[in-house]
């Protein structure tokens, strides 16, 4: 019996260089249907939205459905592109998604594919380097005094200062998983003590994570209270849902600074403001907000002691070249019936 190929359709902007790497990888084997102008112009390299003011034409349009509708492999989920319907209710006959984010859990949730066959797998690890450098980005810059030196330069004013150190210093990272292991490796270079918080918290966790110690969310409080700096890089799920609420910001050590490169959800935004204009959180540093875009009149903006990132501080050059190294894996594996095999593959009850 002769099988019909799988067509892989992208459904959110990717490069021809990348989509002729995946060409070259699977040969005949797959049918792959690119269509780069019914996607969004992009605002910048590795951008998967493109510019929200994009809408397809009638024709563009009729493409988009009819591509769909014969696809099986998705790449990234459709409804994320401008212009069009929900794209998964268009896409009866897909099997497999291959994301371009490691937190889509939410979105899988929402789309009503928590109970489907629909296997879905993410972008997890590829942007670790990428969001611990933006960790450190931070901590420097608060430990050094960014601020206070550019200021004098604009001045033309030299006065010797004395500045901070992360050397002796405790890091906590809250949900360690590939990020925090990353930020591990980076702050024990920098002499700094790290701990962190798990779901399922062992000392060969802790080891794997290069941690020093690792606790149960049941001791998050203790955790907070002893680190100078907390990074949030937690799956957002019902069990994360503002977990850093005012309790938790209530046991922060005083002048410790706060990174969330995780989601806006798991922190009580009111709280951490409040706590920021009392300088019981000394800095923060905040790539993620409860509402996004992060609103004109939300005092985040003004504040000296907050960094702001739109949401970027995951993108970099190398993005879609490491996703299309996962799925040129995954899409072998699955060809081959090595499905057991495919790497990031979602768990949609744990929502990650």
């Amino acid at each position: 019996m002769i099988h019909p190929k799988d067509v892989v359709f992208f459904a959110s902007p990717l490069e021809t260089s990348q989509v002729e790497r995946i060409r070259a990888a699977v040969g005949d084997r797959v049918e792959i249907v690119h269509m780069p102008d019914l996607h969004p112009p992009l605002r910048y390299v590795a951008d998967h939205n493109g510019r929200e003011d994009f809408r397809r034409d009638a024709a563009q349009e009729a493409r988009w459905r009819a591509a769909l509708a014969r696809a099986t492999i998705l790449w990234d989920f459709p409804d994320k592109a401008a212009g069009g319907a929900d794209g998964v209710a268009l896409a009866p006959h897909v099997r497999w998604v291959q994301t371009t984010s490691a937190g889509v859990g939410q979105m899988v949730a929402r789309l009503g594919l928590a109970d489907s066959d629909i296997v879905v797998t993410t972008a997890r690890g590829v942007h670790a380097a990428a969001l611990a450098e933006f960790v450190f980005l931070a901590l420097l810059m608060r430990s050094k005094d960014l601020a206070l030196l550019q200021r004098d330069q604009r001045a033309h004013r030299w006065e010797r200062y004395c500045g901070g150190e992360l050397a002796g210093q405790t890091i906590a990272i809250i949900g360690a998983g590939m990020i925090g292991a990353q930020t591990a490796r980076i702050a024990k270079a920098f002499g700094m003590r790290v701990i962190g918080t798990l779901a399922n918290p062992s000392p060969a966790r802790a080891a794997a994570l290069g941690l020093d110690a690792v606790h149960g969310q049941d001791r998050l409080h203790a955790v907070l209270a002893e680190a100078d700096a907390i990074v949030l890089c937690t799956p957002h799920t019902p069990a994360t849902e503002r977990m850093i609420d005012a309790a938790a910001i209530a046991a922060i050590k005083p002048g410790a600074t706060l990174i969330n490169i995780a989601r806006g959800q798991v922190v009580d935004e009111a709280a951490m403001i409040d706590a920021l204009r009392r300088r019981h959180i000394g800095f923060a540093a905040l790539d993620v907000a409860l509402v996004e875009p992060l609103p004109e009149t939300s005092p985040l903006w003004d504040m000296d002691n907050v960094l702001i990132s739109p949401h970027s501080a995951s993108t970099a050059p190398s993005e879609n070249r490491k996703i299309t190294d996962i799925f040129i894996h995954n899409l072998g594996c699955w060809l081959d019936g090595r499905r057991g095999e495919m790497r990031n593959i979602l768990d949609k009850k744990r929502m990650y």
